[in-house]
């Protein structure tokens, strides 16, 4: 079998360095094919090398390491990286999933080294992200059970020179967009600036889904989903052309569709 391979994703280059010459000592046969100083980089060298395994910051510009995650369409086992943060250490725990405490050190990198290696060799399934990233994405304020204020009944969103009050109910699906998140609906495309995760804090999760980093559907709208020949996802809505790739940590979701 050809050796693993790795992405080291930190905005710190001493950090990766430091990684980097820990994970050469404890998992020689390791090849790290790439290292990102953003989440950006981090996204697209996991699109090119398709890594075994990739270690991301939490806390990086451009995209954070969750939001890096919503994105993988790849085979690839992701690490967490992150400083203390006692809510998001618990919901690593909860989900199994993999996380490494700044300063990292080499007995806890050695018993993350020795699960990896378990689990490439055995060829284990991979963990389903979507409950972790929608834990860590709304924060302990708001949990599954509920709580919080009271779901958005509409959105302030503008379209050329108008703005104007968007039901949510009429909302198909929102879609960030370099600075913006558009606003598509059944009679056409509005504009707003608010952040897609800070979007999200304030709808239904019952009816709205995050399906993508970049992607949030009004489940009421969806038909159906299909694959493509690559086997990749996307979801089909009512009322729209519109077919919305649906990314590697959300794609369990549509299992019973």
């Amino acid at each position: 079998m050809p050796p693993p391979t790795a992405l080291i994703a930190d905005d710190e280059e001493h950090l990766r360095a430091h990684l980097r010459g820990k994970l050469a000592r404890l998992w020689p046969e390791l090849r790290i094919v790439a290292e990102a100083a953003n989440g950006v980089e981090a996204a697209q060298a996991i699109a090119q090398y398709a890594p075994a395994v990739a270690f991301l910051d939490i806390k990086m510009p451009g995209l954070s390491g969750l939001e890096v995650a919503q994105g993988i369409e790849t085979d690839t086992r992701v690490v967490f990286v992150t400083a203390f943060d006692q809510y998001a250490l618990d919901a690593f725990e909860r989900e199994a999933v993999d996380y490494l405490v700044k300063p990292v050190t080499d007995e806890r990198l050695a018993r993350s080294v020795e699960r990896l290696r378990k689990a490439l060799q055995e060829s284990a399934p991979l963990p389903e992200l979507a409950r972790l990233l929608s834990q860590l994405t709304r924060g302990p304020a708001r949990t599954e059970a509920g709580g919080g204020a009271a779901p958005l009944r509409w959105v302030r969103a503008s379209r050329g020179n108008t703005t104007r009050h968007v039901p949510i109910q009429d909302v198909l699906y929102f879609q960030s967009d370099d600075k913006y998140v558009v606003v598509h609906t059944r009679d056409g495309e509005h504009l707003i600036r608010t952040p897609l995760a800070e979007l999200m804090e304030g709808l239904d999760p019952h009816t709205f889904w995050q399906v993508h980093r970049s992607t949030i559907v009004n489940m009421e709208y969806v038909a159906g989903t299909r694959r493509d020949d690559t086997g990749r996802l996307f979801v089909r809505l009512r009322d729209s052309e519109a077919e919305l790739p649906v990314s590697r940590a959300y794609v369990h979701r549509f299992r019973q569709m």
